[in-house]
């Protein structure tokens, strides 16, 4: 486990709702000194900062979700948004390149006082070979993730979006302090659903992985703080 995972709950919660209301129910089942809590497109979309805001306002930190891909300027201009409504971490996507991904950098390095972590996502772990084949690319998922977390890391980001079957791989080239957050994550007995590179918060941890994104093993709990503080213990026992 990586010093960051070490001084903080790993876990982020993925707030995959269509409804700030329902956003905010489940917020109020977890505990904000437990996990982080994730806010992506559809919630963010339909309710915008003020989400962001009630989150806070409940103690939590908060991943923004949106893996922001334009222009460089027009990319870099929504990263420094999106730290200036004080969220703890805010992605792109690596596959803008890497001009895209040092203006972002270069635009939220010139804000004063605290600044997100800046995460590049690299292959979405809902996607195989062949659909990376569909849109032209030929190499091997594991190949292409390797390629884009490189550039990433030259880029000057803080870190990396990843499935955590990758975790050991990058963790060994791009060496501590270069964050692997890794979606995907399925406790012992939960349902696959629509991801397909996935392991156990367990397994994760120990290929590398600094934060883990757990979505419907735990939202859909019947306990959801129950099944939170069982991964925890589970990730305690590594230690």
């Amino acid at each position: 486990m990586s010093e960051v995972a070490k001084k903080s709950s790993p876990i982020v919660v993925a707030l995959d709702y269509p409804s700030m209301d329902q956003a905010l129910a489940m917020a109020n089942r977890l505990d904000p000194t437990l996990c982080r809590v994730k806010v992506g497109k559809e919630l963010f979309t339909r309710s915008g900062p003020v989400v962001v805001d009630a989150l806070h306002r409940l103690g939590f930190e908060v991943f923004l979700d949106l893996k922001f891909h334009d222009i460089p300027s027009t990319t870099a201009k929504a990263v420094v948004a999106a730290a200036e409504m004080g969220v703890w971490m805010v992605n792109v996507h690596a596959s803008g390149g890497q001009k895209m991904m040092e203006t972002a950098r270069n635009e939220l390095d010139k804000m004063v006082g605290p600044r997100p972590l800046l995460i590049a996502v690299t292959v979405l772990t809902s996607m195989l070979a062949d659909d990376l084949k569909q849109i032209g690319v030929q190499a091997a998922p594991e190949d292409q993730v390797q390629r884009l977390a490189r550039l990433a890391h030259q880029s000057g980001m803080d870190g990396v979006v990843c499935s955590a079957q990758e975790a050991q791989m990058l963790r060994c080239q791009l060496g501590g302090s270069f964050q692997l957050v890794t979606p995907g994550i399925r406790p012992v007995g939960a349902e696959v659903g629509d991801q397909q590179r996935i392991m156990t918060p367990a397994q994760a941890v120990q290929a590398g992985s600094d934060f883990l994104v757990v979505g419907r093993p735990i939202t859909r709990a019947a306990e959801p703080i129950t099944v939170l503080q069982q991964v925890l213990a589970e990730l305690k026992n590594l230690v």
